[in-house]
Order: structure tokens, then sequence, then C-alpha cells
């Protein structure tokens, strides 16, 4: 009963709350080569975060 409310609204429309990347932020999102460098970066810090918690 508490969903019943909801139905009418669109999802990405203004009235959903939804935030729809635009421009630079939806190139990010779907670059392959920057989604490698975010990868690679996060396991680097990772690695550092679990050699340090070693010593």
């Amino acid at each position: 009963m508490a969903s019943e409310h909801v139905k009418h609204i669109d999802p990405y429309s203004p009235q959903s709350g939804t935030m729809v990347p635009l421009g630079f932020r939806k190139f990010l999102r779907t670059c392959v080569i920057w989604q490698l460098v975010r990868f690679v970066a996060i396991n680097i810090r990772m690695t550092v975060l679990i050699l340090k918690s070693h010593h």
C-alpha cells in the first residue's frame, strides 16, 4: 500500500528526484579507459592499505 502513491512518477523525471548524468560525467561513466584507470588506482590504494596493516 505504501508504493501505490509512487506509481504515477516516471523514472528520470524531475519529480522522481534522481539526477541524470550529463556531459562530462556521462562520458566518465561510459569511458572504458577511465574505468580501467580508476580500477587500477583503487586497487593500488587497497594494496597499500593492506600492506600497512600487516606491519
